[in-house]
């Protein structure tokens, strides 16, 4: 805000200077302000190039964010499927018959997801 409230008195100061209200002899940029428009048009410039880098910053800072909740994700995932298959061994030491109870998803795809979940968790 400091900025804008500079930016905005700096303006006004060179409009009102150059416009005569202090004095025809004051005078250094006349009417179409075409050096204030020059000095606009480089802080315009140098304004967009810290923009630019701040949102290059904050991507990289999204990106490791992005990569830590995957890694978590996956942790999480690998608890899960010990969990359940911890489940599945009491039940079965039971009698418990828990085939109603599993997803339509056949014992071969949750064998594939298991060994790329622990793949992955072992290449971290």
């Amino acid at each position: 805000m400091p900025f804008l409230i500079i930016n905005i008195g700096f303006f006004g100061f060179w409009i009102l200077l150059n416009s005569g209200v202090f004095g025809h002899d004051l005078i250094i940029d006349k009417y179409p302000f075409s050096f204030l428009t020059t000095t606009v048009s480089i802080e315009a410039i140098i304004l967009s190039t810290f923009v630019i880098m701040s949102q290059r910053r904050e991507a990289k800072l999204a990106e490791a964010r992005t990569e830590l909740d995957y890694h978590s994700d996956l942790k999480a995932e690998v608890d899960v499927r010990t969990i359940v298959s911890i489940l599945e061994r009491l039940a079965a030491k039971q009698g418990v018959n828990v085939a109603d109870l599993l997803s339509d998803m056949t014992r071969t795809e949750h064998d594939t997801i298991d060994k790329a979940v622990r793949d992955e968790a072992a290449n971290q």
